[in-house]
């Protein structure tokens, strides 16, 4: 490892992505739950316990070429998500991207069939129209489709791809009977966002559980 390439994952700024990303895998994992940033991609490695994950576990790519422009030492392998995290870089110019395996997105799956609905909830709120930017509204009804799960992670690639352009404001792909991707200009909106979709697919549940409409 070259002294160039160690230099982009150490660094003292504790918001640097080789610092920050550890931090919200840590994070995420304790919630039951890899982001990127400018011209950059940092992916976690696969393989590794996310909440044991350090900078130099980190990969980082070219975000326009995918060429790999550091490995760690180590013997892992870029995360099986690489090509998903890449179609909201170069389909939407994502800054960050989230994948989760939380058991309310699985569940959320199950029980709505190509689209999870919701409307009249506070939390909308803190969804951004991708592409605007704009916050949804209390009365808007918000919309994710849901992509049929594969054997193999990377084979989601393509219709991951194919819902996006057919749902051009969602910020979110949820994959059935596996979990969810959420994306954003900053990994900042992208964490807020994972959050805010996490709690609606909660409330859905439960709502259809009392047997209520959404």
């Amino acid at each position: 490892m070259s002294s160039d390439s160690q230099s982009l994952v150490r660094s003292s700024d504790p918001l640097h992505s080789a610092n920050l990303i550890p931090v919200l895998c840590r994070q995420f994992y304790q919630l039951g739950w890899v982001t990127g940033t400018g011209d950059l991609v940092y992916i976690a490695p696969s393989g590794v316990q996310k909440e044991r994950i350090e900078s130099e576990d980190l990969f980082v790519m070219d975000k326009k070429t995918m060429n790999l422009i550091h490995s760690p030492v180590s013997n892992h392998k870029p995360s099986a998500c690489t090509p998903l995290f890449f179609n909201a870089f170069t389909l939407r110019n994502a800054g960050a991207c989230i994948h989760s395996h939380s058991q309310n997105a699985v569940l959320a799956t199950m029980l709505f069939d190509k689209e999870f609905e919701i409307s009249n909830q506070e939390m909308i709120k803190g969804i951004k129209k991708d592409g605007s930017y704009l916050p949804m509204m209390y009365s808007d009804r918000l919309v994710v489709p849901i992509i049929d799960n594969t054997l193999f992670e990377q084979d989601l690639t393509s219709f991951m791809a194919d819902a996006m352009n057919s749902y051009p404001e969602t910020s979110a792909v949820l994959v059935k009977n596996h979990g969810v991707y959420v994306w954003g200009k900053t990994w900042q909106d992208a964490k807020t966002m994972a959050e805010c979709y996490d709690y609606l697919f909660e409330l859905a549940i439960k709502i259809k559980a009392h047997g209520l409409k959404v």
